[in-house]
């Protein structure tokens, strides 16, 4: 049995028995007070000395931050304790006593110091509620797509080509050959779509970016859906009503871990379509009316990202960029060529771009003058050439990050506690 179970009344007065690890520990006269968590969620219990058996007092008196045991008792509630329950202990094994000094102190310590001992980190409350979160948006993703039709497919991890541009690729060998580690799996869900019609990978991918913002990581994990014969505007539909299930499913099952990151939910529940829209032209006046030194034509970075997605109380789209700074895919905007039919979704409150998108170019010929254009190899896209060779039809497609959601949903500063081991310029380790 969990200790959610318990913290959601189901238990009060029952026998139970819990397996789990120290958080705090604290004693009160012949009362010990141990505060357990199990993976569901924390607890405190009592033993009392006159109650249980010498042995068992000695035992918890020994026990240190971080020791695992098994406790049984009995589930009773009390308002002055953590959650409002607490188990009254009748029985305790010691399953492994933790080494005396725990890294981690009650004193502050310094991110970088944290990060290297992120291996232990991730078991405070804080770092327990926000991955908890992750793991609520993933299956929040995933059961959307699923429960509209969509078929799991997976992109490799390894490619001969790029998909975001060459200068982010990190190189890897490869029996006497290169490859390269994928920056979206998106090409590789364009070829499943003639098999399953509306398809979606999720997994890593890299990006080996200069960049050491606080939306930046080496290491990412992306949701990126791909449907035939859906237009820009259906595209844009889509994001809006998996967006909006996210959130709420977020705010429906995991009240009690925002509440632990204070989180107030009230700008969350805006969230609700139609979301707002401005083209890239738009975005370019009121950042360069606001002051910003940017030109039409420059692709928006963190800052402006961050500028524009103030201004909107729910997610905005920013759509239509020129060409010259979006992917070589892209498919043209029939009323202006110079700009392509795509849209990044800014998360508001100035969490900027969470989801990219567009319509891909489903004309072979315009295809190929685009990766002559780009100075991308064209032998190495023969493969995703074949796809508008045999049966292409116009199809869409975007990628949603899932740090950068979970950076937005919990109001976190910086990107690298919303995934259990963050790869950055500088951390590699642990």
């Amino acid at each position: 049995m969990s200790i959610s179970d318990i913290l959601d009344g189901k238990l009060t007065e029952k026998e139970v028995e819990i397996k789990g690890w120290i958080v705090t520990k604290r004693s009160s006269g012949g009362v010990q007070f141990l505060v357990i968590r199990d993976g569901t969620g924390t607890i405190q219990s009592t033993i009392h000395k006159d109650e249980v058996a010498e042995k068992i007092f000695q035992d918890a008196d020994k026990l240190t931050q971080e020791s695992s045991i098994i406790i049984e008792g009995i589930v009773k509630e009390d308002k002055r304790a953590p959650g409002g329950y607490e188990v009254r202990v009748k029985d305790l094994q010691l399953v492994h006593l933790a080494a005396q000094e725990y890294p981690i102190g009650k004193k502050e310590h310094g991110v970088d110091f944290l990060m290297g001992v992120r291996q232990l980190w991730i078991r405070s409350p804080r770092q327990i509620a926000i991955l908890k979160v992750r793991a609520e948006v993933i299956k929040a993703c995933k059961d959307f797509l699923d429960e509209r039709g969509f078929t799991l497919t997976d992109s490799p991890i390894l490619t001969p080509s790029a998909v975001e541009g060459v200068a982010t690729l990190f190189e890897v060998p490869y029996f006497g050959d290169k490859a390269f580690l994928t920056q979206s799996g998106q090409l590789y869900v364009e070829a499943a779509i003639a098999a399953f019609g509306k398809v979606y990978c999720f997994g890593p991918t890299f990006r080996a970016e200069r960049s050491k913002t606080s939306r930046h990581l080496t290491e990412f994990w992306m949701v990126e859906p791909e449907m035939a014969f859906f237009t820009f505007e259906d595209n844009l539909k889509l994001q809006e009503e998996m967006v909006t299930y996210i959130v709420k499913r977020t705010l429906e099952k995991r009240k009690r871990e925002l509440e632990v990151l204070k989180r107030d939910v009230r700008p969350l529940k805006k969230a609700e379509p139609p979301f707002d829209r401005i083209s890239y032209t738009e975005a370019i006046e009121m950042l360069q009316k606001a002051g910003y030194r940017i030109e039409w034509g420059e692709d928006l970075g963190a800052p402006h990202e961050k500028f524009v997605s103030l201004k909107f109380e729910k997610p905005v789209f920013v759509h239509r960029y020129p060409t010259k700074v979006r992917a070589f895919y892209m498919q043209p905007d029939p009323d202006d060529p110079k700009l392509v039919l795509c849209a990044d979704l800014m998360a508001p409150e100035g969490y900027g771009e969470i989801i990219g998108g567009s319509e891909r170019i489903h004309d072979l010929k315009l295809l190929e003058q685009r990766i002559e254009e780009f100075g991308l190899p064209k032998e190495a896209y023969e493969w995703y050439l074949d796809l508008r060779r045999y049966g292409s039809v116009p199809h869409s497609g975007f990628g949603l990050g899932i740090e950068r959601t979970v950076m937005w949903i919990c109001k976190l500063k910086h990107i690298r506690e919303t995934i259990p081991f963050p790869r950055t310029m500088k951390r590699v380790y642990p």
